[in-house]
């Protein structure tokens, strides 16, 4: 499967259900192996370097990566394999966690707005706007009649900043519940990983069939022709690293970003 063919599978079309339950999260997308796949994360992480490198100095667009999955889905490694080498003046990584009492006193998307990347930078979501509709929804946060508008609020969102000039990439790591329940027991016995782990996770675990169908239901809703959904099979990390890497390159691609002309005259300056 070419790379391109290989995106288009894992894209969400405008207008269509994400069908989540039909996408296997160990799906290997016909890649070779483990070994040709980290040599092929190499490459590129190097395009992606290189790129953003450009888009940095052009500074008149951005680039927003939305990373969204249940726990355990890889999000945190996910960051640290893809992003690594980047200039880390153009690139930041948020984490949205419960919203403080300030951020309460605002609309939902005031603190998402706020920390949307500027001019030049790549800015990286780890979980984002969808859990004001996905985990308020399934936890009951916020009555229905508030949650039906929150896909076409975010639509608008979305739209003004693609035509502000801040190309958005959303990415939902797709893994299985066996496959959870394998990390989140990795994660409670390793004393490396340990400290991430919450009792809350246990009690979302249990809600599982209620995460996935509002995960069903907003990625259908809102994966639009200027904001797409992209669902990464997330079961085996090196795929789920190497696919949203392609992902990435392939949009900075198409947005091919130029160098500034130098200033006039430099080819009459000599330093002595």
């Amino acid at each position: 499967m070419e790379t391109k063919q290989r995106i288009a599978s894992l894209t969400v079309t405008p207008g269509k259900r994400a069908n989540l339950s039909k996408r296997d999260p160990g799906d290997r997308l016909d890649l070779a192996d483990r070994e040709a796949g980290a040599e092929r994360l190499a490459e590129l992480v190097a395009q992606l370097s290189a790129l953003h490198n450009r888009l940095w100095a052009e500074s008149t667009r951005s680039v927003l990566i939305v990373l969204q999955g249940l726990d355990a889905a890889g999000k945190d490694g996910t960051i640290r394999q893809v992003f690594t080498g980047l200039n880390p003046q153009g690139c930041r990584a948020v984490s949205f966690k419960q919203p403080s009492s300030t951020e309460l006193a605002h609309d939902y998307l005031w603190r998402v707005h706020a920390a949307c990347p500027a001019r030049g930078e790549i800015g990286i979501f780890n979980r984002s706007h969808y859990e004001d509709v996905v985990a308020v929804r399934v936890r009951g946060l916020a009555p229905a009649r508030v949650l039906k508008h929150r896909p076409r609020q975010i639509n608008e969102f979305e739209h003004m900043l693609a035509d502000e000039g801040t190309t958005v990439v959303k990415v939902f790591l797709h893994v299985s519940r066996d496959k959870q329940r394998e990390r989140l027991q990795e994660r409670l016995e390793d004393p490396e990983k340990s400290w991430k782990f919450r009792v809350e996770d246990l009690d979302d675990r249990a809600r599982w069939n209620d995460f996935m169908a509002a995960y069903e239901e907003v990625i259908s809703q809102t994966s639009t022709s200027w904001a797409p959904w992209y669902v990464i099979p997330a079961d085996r990390n090196w795929i789920r690293n190497l696919t949203v890497a392609e992902v990435l390159v392939h949009v900075l691609e198409q947005l091919d970003p130029q160098f500034p002309p130098p200033m006039p005259g430099l080819e009459t300056i000599e330093i002595t």
